[in-house]
């Protein structure tokens, strides 16, 4: 049974910084690329991030580039997003996603497996 567990969200102010992970099992890590996923309250869920199986592909929505950063630890099955220079319109719940195969998408539909989310809220 695949589970895909994120951890590390919570209430910051704006400018401050978190660090997400998503702790993967029940599958082959490194057969899966990796994606973060976010929804607001009202909104379409969107991309965030994505990285391939390698690391060594990612991709960024243009509303974090140059804030957020995706990575990856096969060794430890896990998938982390730091994000720095947080603004309130970044408050949504962050879901990672697996997605097997060697090529990264920004599409929610191609991805296989989902996890529960972890609130962000960053306050004004």
């Amino acid at each position: 049974q695949v589970q895909l567990v994120e951890s590390g969200g919570g209430l910051v102010q704006a400018g401050d910084s978190l660090r997400l992970s998503c702790a993967a099992s029940g599958l082959t890590f490194s057969d899966y690329a990796m994606g973060w996923f976010r929804q607001a309250p009202g909104k379409e869920r969107e991309a965030v991030a994505a990285i391939s199986w390698s690391g060594s592909t990612t991709y960024y929505a243009d509303s974090v580039k140059g804030r957020f950063t995706i990575s990856r630890d096969n060794a430890k099955n896990t998938v982390y997003l730091q994000m720095n220079s947080l603004k309130p319109e970044d408050t949504a719940v962050y879901s990672c996603a697996a997605l097997r195969g060697w090529r990264i998408s920004s599409a929610k539909s191609d991805y296989n497996y989902w996890g529960q989310g972890t609130q962000v809220t960053v306050s004004s």
